[in-house]
């Protein structure tokens, strides 16, 4: 069973926690997020369901399906957030972008599409 990372954080004395974090807002692959929470490949794979080398091909694309990057990231505990940056703006959270399409923010188009197959 995977473990959280909240509870691998805890058990962890404060000036590793402290250190941790730093390391954390400098990683730039997903095998070193996947690492600094302390899961293999396999474990991983277990909670997405996938095979160990599903895993290992995923760390090495450039190009991912937003919903398959926050499967990744939920998996160990972690929340995806996407953030827009633009020049003498504060950074806009953007919502609903790789997550599932719930009734109210359906695209526009999709109810007329589905009838229209009927």
């Amino acid at each position: 069973m995977a473990r959280k990372l909240d509870d691998v954080m805890a058990a962890l004395p404060k000036a590793r926690q402290q250190r941790v974090q730093a390391r954390a807002m400098e990683l730039a692959t997903l095998k070193d997020l996947r690492q600094a929470v302390q899961q293999t490949q396999e474990q991983l794979a277990a909670t997405l369901g996938v095979r160990q080398d599903t895993i290992s091909r995923l760390e090495k694309r450039s190009d991912m399906l937003l919903s398959t990057l926050r499967h990744y990231i939920e998996s160990m505990g972690g929340k995806l957030e996407l953030v827009a940056q633009f020049p003498n703006r504060p950074p806009v959270v953007i919502e609903h972008l790789g997550a599932d399409v719930t009734p109210e923010h359906k695209p526009a188009g999709a109810g007329r599409r589905a009838q229209a197959a009927v």
